[in-house]
């Protein structure tokens, strides 16, 4: 079950408010993302998203993982076999656990390639 909370103020009060290694792991996804291509950052949805042409990905910390999801992630699975197709669009999910590591260079390019599909295809939630 999800405890209710009010969603963060900003994209840098949802990080500040983590702790842990979730807050160490988003702080990395974000970092790598964020160096990665010109995205807008938002929080939407009461966690971070990155838009380009639409929605790209979303940075996620819950209880026991951090996730790492993109919109048209199921184009995204040989690059990174670990993402996990489910949901609607083309969804699919990396989840980071305790003692995970997060590859910084893989994050990028996901992310480079996440914002490259969106500007060659459209916004994948107007499909």
């Amino acid at each position: 079950m999800m405890k209710k909370t009010i969603p963060a103020a900003s994209p840098d009060a949802y990080v500040a408010a983590l702790s842990g290694w979730q807050r160490v792991a988003v702080e990395q996804l974000r970092a790598a993302v964020v160096g990665s291509a010109t995205l807008d950052e938002a929080i939407k949805w009461g966690h971070l998203v990155y838009l380009s042409d639409g929605p790209v990905l979303l940075i996620r910390a819950e209880e026991n993982r951090v996730l790492f999801g993109f919109w048209r992630g199921q184009r995204l699975r040989e690059m990174d076999p670990l993402l996990k197709p489910g949901g609607k669009y083309e969804m699919a999910t990396r989840e980071f656990h305790e003692g995970d590591k997060v590859n910084a260079a893989l994050s990028r390019r996901l992310a480079k390639e996440a914002v490259r599909l969106n500007r060659a295809l459209g916004d994948p939630t107007k499909l």
